[in-house]
């Protein structure tokens, strides 16, 4: 897929530290329950590390208890892409930014308590939050 955003490797690896390069760049997870965005409550926009793509506003978050931050819609239609994902010997459906196709997390349908049926369970390493001003 062809990206607005496009970096080389190197590119990449200058603007990420080790972890941020292995979550967004190589599809990794990091730990449950590790991540400074889980608790995070304020009124605002979260966007890609990668790129700074909007992605999901803080009105679609929501506590789902799996260790992650969580959404239920992104921002826009078209802010994530959604690819079918058979690692880890299971089949998920991985997100990604649709700008610059870093690695956000996976998306769930089983939240029968949000609006859309949805859990976005995103990586707070992968995404950067801007409070509303």
């Amino acid at each position: 897929m062809t990206y607005n955003v496009n970096k080389s490797e190197a590119e990449w690896r200058e603007q990420l530290d080790d972890f941020e390069y292995h979550v967004l760049r190589e599809a990794g997870t990091e730990r449950a329950y590790t991540g400074e965005l889980l608790e995070e409550h304020r009124v605002g926009i979260f966007g890609c590390k990668g790129c700074g793509a909007e992605l999901f506003r803080s009105t679609t978050k929501f506590d789902s208890h799996c260790g992650w931050p969580s959404f239920y819609e992104p921002k826009d239609g078209d802010a994530v892409e959604l690819l079918e994902d058979r690692s880890h010997g299971m089949v998920r459906t991985e997100v990604r930014c649709a700008n610059c196709g870093s690695h956000l997390g996976h998306v769930f349908e089983d939240a029968p308590q949000t609006p859309t049926g949805d859990r976005f369970c995103i990586n707070s390493v992968s995404i950067t939050f801007a409070p509303a001003e």
